[in-house]
């Protein structure tokens, strides 16, 4: 060592304690000298490799103790030094890294990251790349990574990704690479990413993206991964630079002419926001991806697009689609591509299925049942929408070939409630085509919406899953309930006119399901609920469900007078219409509960086994201060 100790002062290097020969790393045997940055000190160097053989290295273990012995700053550092002299790269393991983080300790690292001085003839930063270069060795040791001496170093880490310096300086870049190998390393904890997101390291990584400087591209790889690992927190915390990203991607996206276009298919969802996407994004990714479906393309190029199309149609609608001729060919040839991606996907028998590629053009294709069903400022001609029906009710085909292959043991997965989706997406607008096929297929749907309703009530949150209901598959996990019937209602309510599905129906118990499933969602109104939240989903559900009884009452009187279901369900319609109808925006609700109610009380009446509230011969069960004793006077006595 050259030159007197350098004592810390404040936590500061003194000027002049340190002269630039002391920085440079003597270089191992037959290897070329390395700058800093590239010395055996670096993180690069402490990446577990092979295990070292049994026993230690006498002189790792000499240098190990003259670390642990030193007594001022240099010497510490002068130890540290012949550390990585006695280390060769590559051949540290888990025990030895976490030694010599023994004999370093956090506060050498420390006092080098908040230096504000370097010695005469150093870098500004040299010191803090020291530092830096300490902590991502000691990060390499996933418990390393969690110690709150790490985890309160990343505001200052996020600082050095968008600090200035020189481009080509090799000691900073070494710093930045080190800096997002701390970051990744903590990112890689169970709780990193939220620590990395209070931190603010999402706007910093934002920043370091738009810049466009050293180790960009890592930037936005870390970025990418804690989308994936907390959307809506990061969301939450860094939207403007979130979006900022956003539009430099799209408009990259919509530039591009070479391979890259095809990267950005798959990243562009990550950063799609839970809100309003700008309207400037939307026409560049519009652009970008009718040049690309446009194209003759592979599987591998096309089926991020269609992931990348379905993520918007799911998010913003048609609303991103431009109307006028070029809009309505691209939406004709988005909704074709889909049908032919699910054609192919369940018609032959035998295929490994790319289950999120057939849920993106499941999205598509409802965007296009929308569309066709729309009356109104459609983005399609006449001609289209005829000849897109004909597509999608082939697809359609495939979806219920597809179903009827299910066994048991797959009825919880996400891929068949997507199956299920799109096809009562399908049955809501056409139930006249494919009727045998669907006839056909009503058994399974009966024990499949049973199968699931049943594991939602168990697990007491079905009003979470119908708020949260999405058509994307999630992450293959545990199986999961999901409300189904919500899906079916519209089909079944066409279905029940009819006389060979209606008696299907019956026969496979769907209306005692229905009368069960009515009454769980009717305790989502009840005043015990915060009725203000409630998703309009669950109010549809409920007159959807008024419908199909309407259609039973009308077409299946039988029914209605032998199957004790209803008589629980008329005892709620008695007893909850009057507080429904004060309930503000609950008219149409109201009025379909009422007619309802009034149909069945004629039939109930006459019911050979009485009904206790319209005079059958039993005393009503409820007691003093119930309700009145007919559905006629209890309509009365709300409308009075």
């Amino acid at each position: 060592m050259h030159g007197p100790p350098f004592p810390l002062s404040g936590g500061d290097l003194g000027p002049g304690s340190l002269h630039p020969e002391d920085m440079q790393v003597q270089p191992l045997k037959g290897a070329p000298p390395r700058e800093l940055g590239k010395a055996g000190i670096m993180a690069s160097d402490c990446e577990p490799a092979l295990n070292q053989a049994e026993g230690r290295n006498p002189t790792l273990e000499r240098y190990l103790g003259a670390l642990r012995e030193a007594k001022n700053d240099s010497e510490q550092f002068a130890a540290l030094l012949l550390v990585t002299k006695a280390v060769k790269a590559g051949d540290i393991d888990a025990k030895t890294r976490r030694r010599i983080f023994d004999a370093v300790g956090f506060t050498f690292p420390n006092r080098l990251l908040t230096s504000k001085e370097a010695p005469d003839g150093c870098p500004d930063h040299v010191l803090r790349a020291l530092g830096v270069a300490l902590l991502a060795c000691f990060c390499s040791d996933p418990e390393l990574a969690t110690h709150p001496q790490v985890l309160n170093k990343i505001p200052i880490l996020s600082t050095f990704l968008t600090a200035r310096g020189d481009p080509d300086d090799a000691a900073r870049r070494s710093m930045i690479d080190d800096t997002y190998q701390c970051l990744t390393a903590v990112a890689g904890t169970p709780r990193g990413p939220r620590h990395l997101i209070a931190g603010g390291t999402v706007s910093a990584l934002c920043q370091a993206y738009l810049g466009h400087g050293y180790g960009f591209d890592q930037a936005l790889a870390l970025l990418v991964g804690l989308l994936a690992a907390a959307e809506t927190q990061c969301w939450k915390e860094a939207e403007p630079d979130l979006l900022a990203v956003l539009r430099g991607l799209s408009e990259d996206f919509q530039k591009a002419e070479d391979a890259s276009k095809f990267e950005l298919c798959q990243l562009l969802p990550l950063f799609l926001p839970p809100t309003t996407v700008p309207p400037e994004c939307l026409r560049d990714l519009q652009a970008g991806l009718a040049r690309i479906l446009g194209s003759k393309l592979s599987s591998w190029q096309r089926n991020p697009a269609l992931k990348l199309a379905a993520r918007l149609a799911h998010a913003c609608g048609s609303d991103w689609i431009p109307a006028g001729n070029s809009g309505s060919k691209f939406l004709a040839l988005l909704v074709n591509l889909a049908c032919v991606e699910v054609r192919l996907a369940l018609e032959e028998t035998g295929t490994e299925v790319k289950e999120d590629v057939v849920t993106a053009c499941y999205a598509l294709m409802e965007l296009g049942i929308q569309e066709c069903t729309r009356c109104e400022q459609s983005l399609l001609k006449e001609p289209q929408k005829v000849q897109l029906v004909s597509i999608m009710k082939e697809a359609i085909g495939a979806v219920i070939h597809y179903l009827l292959q299910v066994g048991p043991e797959k009825q919880k997965e996400p891929f068949v409630f997507a199956s299920v989706r799109i096809l009562g997406a399908w049955l809501a607008e056409e139930t006249s085509s494919l009727r045998k096929e669907v006839c056909q297929l009503l058994p399974f749907l009966v024990r499949y919406a049973k199968t699931l309703y049943e594991e939602a009530e168990e697990a007491n949150d079905l009003s979470q899953q119908v708020a949260n209901l999405a058509i994307s598959p999630t992450t293959p996990g545990p199986a999961w309930p999901g409300d189904a019937l919500r899906l079916l209602l519209p089909g079944w309510c066409h279905l029940t006119v009819e006389d060979g599905p209606r008696e299907i129906l019956i026969k496979e118990g769907a209306p005692s399901l229905l009368c069960k499933y009515f009454l769980q969602q009717w305790e989502l109104t009840s005043p015990g609920h915060d009725t203000s939240v409630l998703p309009d989903s669950v109010e549809i559900g409920l007159q959807t469900c008024c419908h199909i009884f309407l259609n039973l009452v009308v077409t299946a009187p039988g029914l209605i007078k032998r199957d004790a279901c209803f008589t629980s369900l008329m005892n709620t319609l008695m007893t909850s219409l009057p507080a429904l109808v004060q309930q503000q925006g609950r008219l149409l609700l109201a009025a379909n509960v009422a007619t309802l109610g009034l149909l069945m009380a004629r039939l109930l009446s006459t019911s050979p086994a009485g009904y206790p509230a319209m005079g059958g011969g039993r005393a009503c069960p409820c007691g003093p201060g119930t309700p009145p004793t007919s559905f006629s006077a209890s309509l009365r006595t709300t409308v009075s």
